[in-house]
C-alpha cells in the first residue's frame, strides 16, 4: 500500500484503499477491539493510518492465512507484535514483485 497522507479517512475512503466493503469493516470494528475508528457525535468514523494498518493486519490473518475470526483475535492478543512484523515483511515483498514486475514489462515494451 502507498504511504497514507492524511491524517483522517472516512469509512469510504478505508474500503476503496483496502478493497474492502464498508459493511466488512463495519463488522470487523465490532469483532476486533483493536479497530478504534474516532467517531463524530453525528456517527461518522474517522480512520487513523494506524487504523488501517491495523485492518489490513486482520486482513492479512482472516484473507490471506485463513483463519477464523475468533483464531485471528486470539493471534492478535496472543502475539501482535509478531503479527505485526511478518505482515508487514510480506506487504514489503508485495511491493518489490510489483515494482519488478513493472521492470519486466518495461523491458518487455523496449523490445518491441
Amino acid at each position: 500500500m502507498d504511504s497514507l497522507n492524511k491524517r483522517y479517512y472516512k469509512i469510504g475512503e478505508v474500503a476503496e484503499i483496502l478493497g474492502l466493503p464498508e459493511s466488512t469493516l463495519r463488522f470487523w470494528e465490532k469483532k476486533f477491539t483493536v479497530i478504534r475508528p474516532r467517531r463524530t457525535d453525528g456517527g461518522t468514523r474517522y480512520y487513523t493510518p494506524r487504523d488501517i494498518e491495523i485492518i489490513q493486519m486482520i486482513h492479512y490473518l482472516v484473507k490471506d492465512k485463513g483463519l477464523k475470526l475468533e483464531a485471528a483475535q486470539e493471534e492478535i492478543r496472543r502475539n501482535r507484535s509478531g503479527v505485526e512484523k511478518r505482515h508487514d515483511v510480506i506487504r514489503r515483498l508485495q511491493d518489490i514483485r510489483s515494482q519488478l514486475t513493472s521492470i519486466l514489462r518495461a523491458l518487455d515494451n523496449r523490445k518491441l
